[in-house]
């Protein structure tokens, strides 16, 4: 029998309780998230598969495609059952090339809640994560024009609750200062832990973390030790990154990304993966071992 998302327990975000394993909805999309997938049929049914096994929580963007993904969760999935929400990312573009240029102007960032909006066929978003520039890490900075144009943004009742996303710990201060957040997306995996006080202190608050690259930025030495702990658990490297995230703390929720059924019912398996003391501190021991290779 399948395992289903109920089995990673519930965080909320706002006003609603999700299930602590989502579904990141970028690799819908075509090569280098553009243009459309090679199967189209297929994403639609990944998509209707992850919500009959309970996931309740689909992270998204217009700008992957762009359009692309959100018109996919559209035709998978409208009308919406009630209990999925449905998080989306404004703060950035697409050129032709595939580029990424930040788009953090106030007619930029009002035009990209409305693109959201028409393409997913929503009155209001649940969650706008206000992305931030840099690649994997937070650039220091401030974003208070930007949140205050999503602020009242949801002061017109477009957008319900706020997130942020590839922030420092003094952004997202900055961040809550102007208007309540809900969620913190950044780049934490298993050797990647430089925010682990941010996890702990939004953990006390009740807000929660939302790690992306769940196997980014591993070296070949990292790889390899993680690689000996799933085959001892006889299970797979993604299976063993995530329950260890599940593990690490109560309030992170996780956003694993697939276009395959397969691997989608594979990555709900972590859920149900207990790790116990000699697992935990075995894969503690990896995040201190080798130099990072930011191609991984």
């Amino acid at each position: 029998m399948t395992t289903t998302a109920e089995k990673s327990g519930q965080f909320t975000l706002g006003d609603r309780a999700v299930h602590r394993i989502g579904y990141g909805a970028m690799q819908l999309a075509g090569p280098h998230v553009m243009g459309p997938p090679a199967d189209r049929d297929g994403a639609v049914a990944v998509l209707r598969r992850a919500v009959e096994l309970g996931v309740d929580h689909i992270d998204t963007s217009d700008y992957y495609g762009p359009h692309v993904t959100n018109e996919i969760i559209r035709e998978a999935l409208h009308p919406y059952p009630e209990q999925l929400t449905i998080v989306t990312k404004i703060g950035a573009r697409r050129t032709p090339e595939g580029e990424w240029p930040e788009a953090l102007g106030a007619d930029e960032l009002r035009q990209a809640v409305h693109d959201n909006l028409d393409h997913l066929g929503l009155d209001a978003i649940d969650v706008v994560n206000l992305r931030m520039p840099g690649f994997a890490e937070p650039v220091q900075r401030s974003l208070a024009e930007p949140m205050e144009t999503l602020a009242a943004l949801q002061q017109e009742g477009l957008v319900k609750h706020i997130g942020v996303s590839n922030v420092t710990p003094q952004m997202f201060a900055e961040a809550q200062g102007i208007a309540p957040v809900v969620c913190v997306q950044n780049h934490y995996n298993l050797v990647h832990r430089a925010d682990d006080p941010l996890v702990d202190a939004l953990a006390r608050e009740g807000i929660a973390y939302v790690p992306f690259f769940p196997l980014g930025g591993f070296s070949p030495i990292q790889s390899a030790a993680l690689e000996q702990v799933a085959r001892t658990l006889e299970t797979t490297p993604m299976e063993v990154a995530l329950a260890w995230l599940l593990a690490r703390s109560p309030n992170l929720v996780l956003i694993p990304g697939t276009r395959s059924i397969e691997h989608l019912e594979q990555n709900l398996e972590s859920a149900a993966r207990v790790l116990g003391p000699v697992e935990m501190a075995e894969l503690d021991r990896i995040g201190g071992t080798g130099t990072p290779d930011p191609d991984l």
